[in-house]
């Protein structure tokens, strides 16, 4: 398999994350989305990391459908998580609000460096919405009493979690209060002490 993208992105990091500790084997192609940007429209027309190339040659997109992918490779016994029911389905959710914040980070971003008007009105919103995301998922956090989200093992909400806020982190200093969200900050905290983590960690490297 081909892992494309930096391990500055959260969502490609995410990724790699997982399929290092699946044991899954990959080249890792650190691709930029501006810089090579023509080089991955041959594989992702999308232009968008992470892309996955599989063994087959097709390339899969977006670090959800990536990961449900790799996860059927590992078998249901090894799965970062939960097959059905409920429990799989506040993964998700959990996958999807970090994901989410990540996301308007992103967008946060591209208005405020490379616009050479920002609108405020579009900055006031994406910090809106990651401070709301943020505060439900510490709101949630603090209620559980378990090493991780899902339990005693780490899973991909987890992961999600961490790879959003070390992102946010580095790429808006200040936006993130983290004696606000004690909860989760603890939870990043213990996920960044891994050595997976420290291994598979590149510092926000914006776009010149």
């Amino acid at each position: 398999m081909i892992l494309i993208g930096q391990y500055d992105s959260p969502f490609v990091r995410r990724v790699a994350i997982a399929m290092a500790l699946y044991g899954i084997d990959y080249e890792h192609r650190t691709w930029s989305v501006f810089g090579d940007a023509g080089r991955l429209a041959e594989i992702n027309p999308l232009r968008r990391v992470p892309t996955l190339v599989c063994d087959d040659g097709v390339a899969l997109m977006e670090s959800h459908l990536i990961l449900d992918y790799l996860d059927e490779c590992a078998g249901a016994d090894r799965a970062l998580i939960a097959p059905s029911g409920p429990a799989r389905r506040d993964a998700l959710r959990i996958c999807a609000l970090a994901c989410g914040i990540a996301d308007k980070a992103v967008s946060l971003f591209y208005e405020m460096k490379l616009h050479d008007v920002s609108s405020d009105v579009w900055i006031d919103r994406c910090r809106a919405q990651i401070g709301g995301a943020l505060a439900m998922l510490e709101s949630e956090r603090a209620a559980q009493s378990t090493p991780y989200w899902g339990g005693a093992m780490i899973g991909h909400a987890d992961i999600a979690t961490a790879c959003a806020l070390r992102f946010v982190g580095e790429a808006h200093p200040g936006v993130i209060d983290r004696t606000a969200v004690p909860a989760l900050a603890d939870l990043a905290d213990r996920c960044e002490a891994m050595e997976v983590f420290q291994t598979i960690c590149q510092p926000f490297n914006p776009p010149a």
